[in-house]
């Protein structure tokens, strides 16, 4: 059995031996002396159809098989301290719960006693294949979480691989688990990819637009009553120079009043599928009285939820890349190696950001508040607002105290946005639920800084620099090493 992690209460920070490091099943590193950026001699690379279309497979039998077969263990570990019975068995499938927020939320939910299952294709894994990155931390297979999970929580999630966008194998994963709540993460969630090609921006929209609709078909002609629960993103607002209302606006014009969907402005071809999402679930709900909550999501920061943090094998992933970083993410790893911090272009794109333990609040909250039959309740989902410029000060004082030498470097920003702007984006509505944020505390940035100088051997500081110009997406382009060796 794998000895338990070391975990601070305080931080949410875990520690974990070079020998326990070892010990983890992620599979080969990603790094350049091994040759595993190149994966053919053409600079192309192209998604694989079997990323699109993966083969179904039940890889671990839901709550209606055998639980024992996967839970057997020779020395069965006490129950952890977090587990809790409050969910009253509700049954929520998890759409993309091997991902960064999916898998923290998988746990949390579990640990709180509500049925979990978790279905994903994986693809994501497969994104770090094709173009030569990897997680800073040394994540465990799908696999191998599940039935480690099970093993010291006495709790089992069920886990089924298939690719939702085939609506004949998600309509049997929906019709086996007949869930009470979907929680839908399973999207491709980075702006930066969406702009590498087309063959990118437009698998961001098949995956994301037709997997939505297909969940919201599953639960029109199988579970009426179904609460979906889906992650949008804060994105699909833009900058605009007005408030910005959760989800939906009182206008006056021309003497008539009406209350309408806040307008979109999507900033890539990935904000844009969100929109498009938001728009299908609205009509979804006013047409076939589907219940619906839309969580509008900042940027994401940290790695440690208490249950993520309970064994070496269940730890989450952590993105630094120029592709799937967050900017906090990204600013924390640059300072633990002496990289400058890369701030685009002026630095003042303000944005609303929350940290991953606040996600998994939020989702429980959302689900445990259902909205009604026929309406589509819309929260924005973060707790502070932040310039890029306010970030890297941050980073800097908290990484002098740790005797860091973290200097910034404003670069030319890939981006096509505005890079001084009015953002004053409602947030009250999850707190009026209930939701006790954890706010970005000198506490909390010094252990991130610490965590990446724990596994400061695994940054591959190549792949720190941005690769991606929304001015010039190609129609093909190579992995992201090859990008970046161009510029």
């Amino acid at each position: 059995m794998v000895a338990m992690a070391a975990i601070s209460r305080a931080t949410g920070q875990m520690n974990i031996s070079s020998s326990q490091h070892n010990s983890i099943r992620n599979g080969p590193r990603m790094t350049q002396s091994a040759g595993l950026t190149k994966f053919a001699d053409s600079n192309q690379l192209r998604i694989p159809s079997k990323c699109l279309r993966p083969r179904r497979a039940r890889l671990i039998r839901g709550p209606s098989g055998p639980t024992n077969a996967v839970l057997a263990t020779d020395k069965p570990a006490p129950a952890p301290p977090f587990l809790e019975t409050n969910g009253s068995g509700r049954r929520v499938m998890i759409i993309g719960g091997d991902g960064y927020c999916g898998w923290a939320t998988a746990l949390h939910l579990s640990a709180r006693g509500y049925a979990v299952s978790i279905v994903d294709n994986l693809c994501r894994r497969t994104f770090d294949l094709q173009l030569g990155l990897d997680t800073l931390t040394p994540i465990a297979s799908a696999h191998a979480r599940v039935k480690r999970w099970g093993e010291i929580s006495g709790k089992h999630i069920d886990l089924q691989v298939g690719d939702i966008c085939d609506f004949e194998f998600f309509s049997e994963a929906f019709n086996a688990f007949q869930p009470d709540a979907v929680v839908h993460f399973g999207e491709q969630r980075s702006a930066p990819y969406s702009m590498i090609d087309r063959n990118r921006a437009v698998f961001t929209q098949h995956n994301n637009v037709i997997g939505t609709i297909n969940v919201l078909f599953a639960i029109k002609e199988f579970k009426p009553d179904c609460h979906l629960v889906k992650l949008g993103t804060m994105g699909e607002y833009g900058t605009p120079n007005i408030d910005i209302e959760e989800g939906y606006i009182t206008i006056t014009h021309n003497g008539r009043t009406d209350t309408l969907p806040y307008p979109k402005q999507g900033g890539s071809f990935y904000h844009l599928s969100k929109v498009h999402d938001s728009h299908n679930i609205h009509f979804a709900c006013r047409a076939w009285k589907i219940a619906a909550t839309d969580l509008n999501q900042g940027v994401v920061y940290g790695v440690a939820t208490e249950e993520t943090t309970a064994d070496p094998l269940l730890i989450n992933r952590y993105d630094y890349d120029g592709i799937f970083g967050t900017a906090l993410n990204r600013f924390v790893v640059q300072a633990a190696v002496g990289h400058p911090l890369t701030v685009y272009g002026k630095g003042g794109q303000t944005r609303g950001y929350l940290d991953i333990r606040d996600t998994v609040q939020c989702i429980q909250l959302a689900i445990d508040n259902p909205a009604p039959n026929g309406e589509m309740r819309v929260y924005n989902q973060f707790t502070e607002q932040f310039s890029v410029n306010e970030l890297a000060a941050i980073i800097q004082r908290e990484g002098a105290k740790l005797g860091l030498d973290v200097t910034v470097k404003n670069v030319p920003n890939p981006r096509v946005e505005a890079e001084e702007h009015y953002y004053n984006a409602k947030r009250t509505k999850l707190v009026d639920l209930g939701l006790q944020p954890h706010f970005l505390s000198d506490n909390l940035v010094d252990s991130l800084l610490n965590f990446a100088i724990q596994y400061k051997d695994r940054i591959d500081l190549d792949l720190i620099k941005p690769a991606v110009d929304w001015r010039k997406t190609p129609v093909t382009s190579g992995t992201m090493k090859a990008a970046v060796a161009e510029k």
